[in-house]
């Protein structure tokens, strides 16, 4: 997508500028996967114009491969940004009706070629949320991931402003079954999954690991994934948030915590992305579960003293951070 972020902390068209960047989920965790060193492909369709030609040169410029993707469409689509800070919160506004994707052609792209050889496929709520040729599109990736004998994680990312809970139960409980990692936060498991997190409240500030640990159980034993994996941000303000995460291994039956940060906040969106992104990095490259999800929370936090969508963090920078290095110190 074509991200417009008012300058700084800024609302939206408070002056007559706005920052222009690309971003959007499933490209920020390829993206952060082709920082960390892996052969990264991203998938989608773009119009063929000179936004869509943009949008190619971004993911370029950040070694991801893009040349499965697919040109046709009238538009990309667009969401602007106004970052929150103290008690006011960062605002999205969509502009992603007609977007290239969102008319896609189900059978338009040839699946089978290019899952070829892969070994991991990522996808996230937010494609099927925009419609049902997106959505069909999305179900025939993910079939043809599974049939190349690849791995499929989904980030379930419930986008209130897209879609109902009940467009996204609909839709979202008939793919998951087919992924083996879960990622998620409390509010995607209730409005995706219409799962409860006992004795947690977000807003509030009350975090229940053993509340956690139950309701990713319950993912695990309904819809027979591997792995279910749940960020834990404590939104103390929008220029503080606590940042953790937990996963639980289905096939261990082993539940693992990571180390929390206090993060001060330059850019929140594309924290789940990257947390997303270190954890299939972690996953993939042999890394046990406790090694990877202290990796991806690591690899998460950073991103969010980075402005814009990507993460442009190394590994050595995260193994820094994870090693304890968090005192911000100037490297010289």
């Amino acid at each position: 997508m074509l991200r417009l972020s008012s300058p700084g902390f800024e609302r939206l068209f408070q002056s007559p500028q706005l920052q222009v960047n690309f971003g959007g989920g499933e490209a920020n965790v390829a993206v952060s996967l082709a920082q960390f060193g892996l052969d990264s492909y991203y998938v989608t369709r773009l119009p063929a114009n000179p936004v869509g030609d943009a949008a190619i040169k971004s993911l370029r410029a950040e070694s991801v491969r893009v040349e499965h993707v697919v040109r046709g469409g009238s538009r990309l689509g667009i969401y602007f940004v106004e970052t929150g800070a103290s008690q006011r919160p960062s605002a999205v506004v969509y502009d992603r009706a007609y977007s290239a994707i969102s008319e896609v052609e189900p059978g338009s792209i040839p699946w089978a070629e290019i899952f070829q050889g892969a070994a991991w496929f990522h996808w996230t709520g937010i494609t099927p949320a925009l419609g049902r040729k997106a959505a069909e599109c999305t179900h025939e990736a993910i079939r043809s991931a599974k049939n190349a004998g690849a791995k499929v994680s989904v980030d379930l990312n419930f986008r209130k402003k897209l879609w109902s809970e009940r467009e996204a139960q609909q839709t979202m409980r008939r793919l998951l079954p087919q992924s083996d990692l879960v990622i998620a936060n409390e509010e995607d498991l209730q409005s995706v999954l219409g799962i409860e997190v006992p004795q947690s409240d977000v807003t509030g500030g009350a975090l229940s690991v053993a509340g956690y640990r139950q309701a990713a159980e319950q993912v695990a034993r309904e819809f027979g994934v591997k792995q279910v994996a749940v960020t834990l941000r404590e939104s103390l303000s929008a220029s503080q948030n606590g940042w953790s995460a937990v996963m639980m291994d289905a096939a261990t039956q082993t539940f693992h915590q990571s180390q929390r940060y206090l993060v001060s906040l330059v850019d929140r969106i594309g924290g789940g992305d990257s947390f997303a992104a270190g954890l299939i990095f972690g996953l993939l490259t042999g890394r046990g579960n406790d090694d990877s999800l202290k990796f991806a929370v690591a690899a998460s936090a950073l991103k969010q003293t980075i402005p814009g969508d990507f993460n442009r963090v190394s590994v050595a920078e995260v193994e820094r951070l994870v090693a304890g290095d968090a005192s911000g110190r100037v490297q010289r």
